[in-house]
């Protein structure tokens, strides 16, 4: 159960600030822990980090401020090109920009904080903002916990 709340904490933070990674602390449990921990330790880590995204949502939607960001968009260069290119496609198909999403949230490509920041600016609905997370989260997750579980319990030994 500690595993589990301290999976939730650091995915949260992790959420917030991207240098903290939340994979590593997963695959540091691996070793420890069963599948039906590993799994719940997915699940927590997934709302964490879905939680620790909608700030940035509310950044892009207007909400809240972040002076750093409209100064990082206003300057001419690769990413605030690319970043107008996102949003124009997003505004006009919103089947792709939830697409974009749960791409960034998987594989994180593009990063996975620019785009949180896109959905807000093209204020893509909340709710399927917050499911597309989650559950591109909970993939990644499953996948970073349950391959390396499978991979050691099928070593020759």
């Amino acid at each position: 159960m500690g595993e589990t709340l301290l999976a939730f904490v650091v995915a949260t933070a992790g959420g917030l600030v991207p240098i903290l990674n939340i994979e590593v602390y997963l695959l540091g449990a691996v070793a420890t822990l069963d599948d039906g921990a590993l799994v719940a330790m997915a699940v927590a880590a997934a709302v964490g980090q879905t939680l620790g995204k909608i700030p940035y949502y509310y950044v892009g939607k207007g909400t809240i401020t972040a002076p750093w960001l409209k100064r990082k968009a206003a300057t001419p260069g690769k990413w605030a090109t690319r970043m107008a290119g996102w949003r124009t496609k997003a505004e006009d198909r919103p089947v792709w920009g939830a697409g974009l999403l749960a791409l960034s949230s998987f594989a994180s490509v593009p990063p996975f904080m620019v785009v949180s920041v896109l959905a807000g600016v093209v204020r893509m609905n909340l709710v399927l903002f917050c499911v597309v997370t989650f559950v591109t989260r909970l993939a990644r997750f499953l996948i970073v916990v349950l391959a390396p579980a499978w991979a050691l319990s099928h070593l020759p030994g």
